[in-house]
């Protein structure tokens, strides 16, 4: 079940890369290292969320099952990109899905 799940996630993360680029929030250039340290939550004093997302989660989570570590045991990501997006109708919601799938198989209930 474990490897089934580090598996489903990793195509959960392409899945939302493909998104971020189909919607046009894929950036080539990565954010200064003093954005990208930020101690808040989402970065959201430095980065907007799809850059969080980008710089932040994707590389995160890609690395923890390279390594085979530990996934985290709770994420909730899918209300603050809910927020994020809410004044946009750029046909985000398969992103929503995606995020959404994430945060059920990351949360241990």
């Amino acid at each position: 079940m474990v490897c089934n799940k580090r598996q489903r996630v990793a195509e959960l993360l392409l899945d939302v890369e493909v998104q971020l680029r189909r919607l046009n929030y894929w950036q080539v250039t990565a954010p200064s290292i003093e954005a990208l340290s930020s101690g808040l939550p989402f970065s959201c004093d430095t980065l907007t969320f799809p850059q969080w997302l980008q710089f932040i989660f994707l590389r995160k989570i890609h690395n923890l099952i390279e390594c085979s570590a530990p996934l985290p045991t709770a994420c909730a990501i899918t209300p603050y990109a809910k927020e994020y997006f809410k004044r946009t109708d750029d046909g985000i919601q398969t992103l929503l899905v995606h995020l959404n799938e994430i945060d059920t198989l990351l949360t241990d209930l």
